[in-house]
């Protein structure tokens, strides 16, 4: 596996890159891309950190694993490329982001457009095995992203973290909740959503209104 992560975040990182654990899992991944079709590609897997970079990261979004079907996955947890279709997770994103700030389904799901302006969109576990959902967690993945989240908890203040699911909520419960907002719900997914989960829990206008507070830019959904 070939690391090129941007530079305030290889600082911030680099002692993880240098344990054990970090060698074992290099190598896991690069037998697993080498033998099977994974995803996403190569040169997405540290996109979350290359298109937002450290000092820059105002809200935090965390998943679990990326989608593990043809040309979805990006690098950026519940986004897909451009022209693929939405997947159910993000056609709920969508649908409260419309309920809530009165803004319109875009066009694509390519959720760059809010890692630009500071929305860490971070998988729990980077990569997948195309067709097999989980098959690459508890192979180091796990740690690598809980020592993410520490350092934004430690080294950073008022970052909003949005934790969708019960998942993500177990992620997240390390999190200095005195110098940071944290919003929880269940999770986006249709299962959680239809059953009054999901639908009305307002995190968009609540994350701006949080941001404006602290004299922050709001994010533009």
């Amino acid at each position: 596996m070939n690391i090129k992560i941007e530079p305030s975040w290889k600082a911030v990182l680099s002692a993880e890159f240098d344990k054990p654990y970090f060698k074992a899992l290099t190598d896991f991944v690069s037998a697993e891309y080498k033998a099977n079709t994974c995803y996403p590609p190569g040169p997405e897997i540290f996109n979350a950190f290359n298109n937002c970079a450290f000092n820059e990261v105002k809200v935090v979004i965390i998943g679990q694993d990326p989608y593990h079907g043809p040309k979805q996955a990006n690098g950026l947890c519940f986004s897909v490329h451009d022209g693929i279709p939405f997947p159910p997770s993000l056609i709920n994103i969508f649908r409260e982001i419309n309920t809530d700030l009165g803004l319109p389904i875009p066009p694509s799901g390519n959720l760059e457009r809010w890692a630009k302006q500071g929305v860490l969109l971070l998988n729990a576990t980077l990569t997948v095995r195309m067709g097999e959902a989980a098959s690459h967690q508890g192979h180091g993945w796990e740690t690598f992203t809980d020592a993410v989240i520490q350092e934004l908890s430690d080294r950073k203040e008022h970052v909003v973290f949005l934790l969708w699911g019960g998942f993500a909520k177990k992620k997240g419960a390390k999190i200095d909740r005195s110098k940071h907002y944290v919003l929880e719900s269940g999770h986006p997914s249709p299962l959680s959503a239809n059953k009054g989960h999901w639908f009305g829990n307002r995190h968009f206008s609540k994350t701006n209104l949080f941001l404006e507070s602290k004299q922050l830019p709001e994010i533009k959904w």
